[in-house]
């Protein structure tokens, strides 16, 4: 029923929240009186200890999530109007994917990037590269998420250099870097040196972000590619959380104060499509958290106890068979995102099983987003799954294994040791074939792939790479190499070794050398002369 002060709210203001038959929506359904019954007041507030039900009290109702496009390829022009045509249609945040040579520290012209540069993602050789990214975008008014890990500082520091020249203050910058190097050794792959300084890189990054970049997320701990690894959903969740306090325990013990960097931690989850589970999933990771965080760690500050996440869908469940279909999966994942609270939204688009998506495939995919947001109605009102049996069982029981993944990791003498034993990687290897096994012996089903086939398959536009790409960005960068100040460049690069060898904090010495003009490449051999590389130790 309508009150008389819903009545007094002009109905411009007042349509968003509600339905189609004029019923206004209450901000929150869980009633929070006393005389609620024990099971309802047990669920807690939107915005409030353990933030079970979300990170902020009003959520979408205040604002939407960051809408954004995982997008790069080729050359940086290319991606920078790939960037522009995404912003025009609508993304509120940009999401830069880079080539494979860029995310383990080779230059374009290396011997090993051969074939590589540009495929799956922008190649990054050096400043030059970075500035053609961003050109005409204004960095003090778009977030920005990058998604690289071992050469994570390098790129942060590039951007930086970027917003310099843009003579934009640094306490403007807002975005995230994934710089999640644990994952790497559990479940992706793109790392360069042995764990040990690859954490001290983390944690100098913590340092260099809370004094200079304060509003920059300098870490999105992801569980995406462990459950792109084949985990389970329990298991995202606790190896997640498990690299998190792995990286708290680093960050202390390098004499950083917990609340002085846990508030700019951030989470990277996947969706899948078994909604109610994913829904779940997000709550129990949250709750989890804060449990955490100010059980283990003894965190005051509010925010050191929210987990504030972005989510991709489902890259693994998307079928080069029947791509239409796809469409389908990334919607149901996307609103299992929307209802669980995520902050930070990428949609996958149609032909991501066969290529990079074209900008009609990319586009589409947004508008899956934009359509969650301004037609279902599921963001008008805060956790509007709250208090069903469903959802409370699973988030309870989530939350209740994930945490018993973490007691058995800390018995194991940390997340650190339970990755150098091979735990982890052995469980997601058990998990993901069990699942592979169900789906051949059709005990779980893919639509068109195990059943509901199709004798002829409708062909989509599949988008292609210029294979001329690759030498012409080589070519850029001899260029830059003949025009450079070679003094400079050199001294940059002494000047970092010498840090590398010591305790200092290596950010502003990699800076100098962006700076500088010295390469991705140039940076990170100069880093595998000090530290080494990293080879996985063959598990059984």
């Amino acid at each position: 029923m309508k009150t008389e002060r819903d009545a007094a709210i002009p109905r411009e203001r007042r349509a968003r929240f509600e339905t189609s038959s004029d019923i206004v929506l209450p901000n929150d359904f869980n009633p929070s009186n006393t005389e609620a019954p024990d099971y309802e007041r047990d669920l807690g507030a939107p915005g409030e200890f353990p933030y079970t039900r979300g990170v902020r009290s009003n959520m979408y109702r205040g604002r939407f999530w960051t809408m954004r496009q995982y997008a790069g390829f080729a050359t940086a022009e290319e991606s920078n109007a790939r960037y522009k045509y995404l912003l025009s249609q609508g993304t509120t945040g940009l999401s830069v994917a880079f080539d494979l040579p860029t995310q383990i520290g080779l230059d374009s012209d290396d011997l090993l990037s051969a074939g590589e540069v540009g495929k799956v993602g922008v190649a990054i050789d050096s400043l030059e590269d970075m500035e053609r990214l961003f050109e005409r975008i204004p960095l003090d008014t778009v977030s920005t998420s990058m998604t690289i890990n071992a050469t994570a500082s390098t790129l942060l520091c590039l951007y930086v250099a970027v917003a310099r020249k843009q003579g934009v203050a640094l306490e403007k910058l807002n975005g995230t870097i994934q710089n999640d190097i644990l994952k790497e050794y559990i479940a992706r792959g793109t790392y360069i040196y042995p764990p040990a300084p690859s954490l001290r890189l983390v944690t100098d990054t913590f340092a260099f972000c809370a004094n200079e970049v304060p509003n920059w997320n300098t870490i999105s701990i992801s569980g995406y590619h462990i459950r792109e690894a084949g985990s389970t959903a329990v298991q995202e969740v606790a190896f997640t959380i498990g690299d998190a306090i792995a990286y708290v325990d680093a960050a202390l013990q390098a004499g950083l104060k917990v609340d002085n960097f846990a508030p700019r931690l951030s989470f990277f989850f996947n969706a899948h499509s078994n909604l109610l589970e994913e829904v779940a999933k997000f709550r129990a990771a949250r709750r989890l958290w804060a449990r955490v965080m100010r059980e283990r760690f003894g965190a005051r500050d509010p925010r050191s106890l929210m987990l504030r996440f972005h989510t991709q869908t489902a890259g693994s469940t998307l079928t080069a068979q029947q791509p239409q279909v796809n469409v389908v999966r990334t919607t149901i994942q996307a609103l299992a995102a929307v209802l669980g609270g995520t902050q930070s939204l990428h949609t996958n688009a149609m032909d991501e099983a066969l290529a990079l998506p074209t900008e009609d495939t990319a586009r589409v995919a947004l508008r899956t987003q934009q359509v969650i947001a301004h037609e279902s109605g599921v963001a008008d009102t805060v956790d509007p799954l709250a208090g069903s049996y469903a959802i409370e069982q699973l988030t309870n029981e989530i939350e209740s294994r994930a945490a018993a993944y973490i007691e058995k990791i800390d018995a194991m003498g940390g997340m650190l040791r339970a990755i150098e034993t091979g735990y982890v990687q052995r469980e997601i290897q058990e998990a993901a074939y069990i699942y592979q096994r169900a789906v051949e012996s059709n005990d779980a089903v893919v639509v068109g792939v195990n059943r509901f086939q199709v004798e002829e398959e409708t062909s989509v536009p599949v988008m292609r790479v210029d294979p001329e790409v690759e030498q012409a960005q080589i070519e850029r960068l001899r260029r830059l190499r003949e025009r450079r100040d070679h003094t400079a460049t050199q001294t940059a690069l002494a000047a970092l070794e010498e840090a590398a060898r010591g305790t200092e904090n290596i950010l502003p010495r990699i800076l100098a050398c962006v700076e500088a003009y010295v390469t991705v490449g140039e940076i990170s051999h100069r880093l595998r002369r000090v530290w080494g590389e990293y080879r996985e130790a063959i598990t059984l």
